[in-house]
């Protein structure tokens, strides 16, 4: 993964808070993602819970399939700016969710044998295809945040649990075990799933494989996920799905912010524009250090500062880092990969502005697309 920005990207140009969407890196992934394609003809759908910004739809839809939405608003989103086909996934519906998703999907997968039989007769008059969660009972998540199998997950239908009967006119399966992970791990999992569930394929369309695939990440290897494919769909004859969210803008993004302060402390402090808790909360709920641009470890450079932001809370710390000049107010930073699982979960906390929306490519360079303002608070009130 790189880290560093690309060429021909000024960061005086951009207004901050900033996230920046760099086209060309977005296109190196869907290069990659377009290979998968070709060798194995399986379908590929971007999950938008970790990527939506529709404004690349375009760019998007040229490579992948579709979208898989986690409820009404994303399947409408999908609907009304990809394209393509429109699968839906979430732990449990309402009544209210299944009259939304039947009007904007094509496929709804249920997460239990209840929810399945309560609704499967209305959406399969809407002609909606529907499938099942299953649970492999296959950990390869280290974090237990982020393990859909872990002990006590709400998340798929155990075999223990499977009525064989409400398999009946399922078109699919759908499995999810993985989180920022290699094909060895997915090599594994379908071992696990073919054990459990594999006598349960046979009379389906297609078995969804789920997201959590870093497919885009320099190691992965991209030929055993081609050959797993290949293989699972020459033994059981049904089409693939794959639900890439992180990997298709892995590395594609930015977080530009400015220092404001630089305050003493046990070190020093700088205080940005930007929120660690608003602006890319997984930091906090992994919890990880985001690399920043130019930046090093703490002690690897002359100047060590720790990088935190405006908000009231305590923890609104991004970490510590490195510089080859002490920080002063002013100073523009930028965090890198910061495509996914942020813009989907920015909030207001503090009344907080929300990041501006730029694209970047070097044809083109910066143009600023989206900016936030006092009603886009307000409206999320009352």
């Amino acid at each position: 993964m790189d880290r560093g920005l690309p060429d021909g990207l000024d960061l005086v140009e951009a207004p901050t808070p900033c996230f920046i969407i760099d086209e060309d890196r977005l296109a190196r992934n869907l290069a990659v993602l377009s290979r998968v394609k070709q060798a194995t003809d399986c379908r590929i759908l971007l999950a938008l819970k970790a990527f939506a910004a529709f404004s690349v739809f375009p760019q998007l839809r040229r490579t992948l399939d579709g979208c898989c939405a986690s409820s009404p608003f994303e399947a409408r989103l999908a609907k009304e700016e990809f394209g393509g086909e429109v699968h839906a996934f979430a732990a449990a519906y309402s009544d209210r969710d299944i009259l939304e998703l039947a009007q904007f999907c094509g496929h709804v997968v249920f997460n239990s044998q209840a929810q399945l039989a309560k609704y499967r007769n209305q959406l399969s008059r809407s002609g909606v295809g529907l499938a099942l969660r299953v649970n492999p009972e296959h950990s390869e998540v280290r974090l237990p945040i982020y393990d859909p199998c872990a002990p006590g997950s709400r998340l798929g239908v155990r075999r223990a649990h499977l009525e064989p009967s409400c398999l009946e006119g399922l078109e699919g399966l759908h499995f999810h075990t993985l989180c920022e992970l290699g094909a060895d791990a997915l090599e594994r999992t379908l071992r696990a799933f073919e054990e459990k569930f594999g006598a349960f394929v046979a009379g389906r369309k297609y078995v969804n494989f789920g997201g959590g695939h870093h497919i885009t990440r320099p190691d992965y290897d991209v030929d055993l996920l081609i050959r797993l494919i290949n293989d699972f769909k020459a033994r059981h004859g049904v089409q693939v799905y794959l639900e890439p969210g992180e990997a298709a803008a892995l590395d594609a993004g930015y977080l530009v912010a400015t220092v404001l302060d630089v305050v003493e402390a046990d070190m020093g402090v700088a205080i940005m524009d930007a929120s660690v808790a608003a602006h890319m909360p997984d930091v906090l709920e992994g919890p990880y250090r985001p690399p920043l641009a130019g930046a090093g470890l703490p002690g690897e450079k002359d100047w060590t500062f720790r990088l935190a932001g405006l908000s009231c809370l305590a923890g609104d710390v991004a970490g510590e880092y490195s510089f080859d000049a002490p920080l002063q107010p002013g100073d523009k930073i930028a965090f890198l990969d910061q495509a996914h699982y942020t813009m989907v979960k920015t909030n207001t906390f503090n009344g907080v502005r929300l990041p501006s929306i730029g694209l970047f490519s070097k044809g083109e360079g910066l143009r600023i697309i989206r900016e936030f303002n006092y009603n886009d608070f307000k409206s999320r009130l009352s």
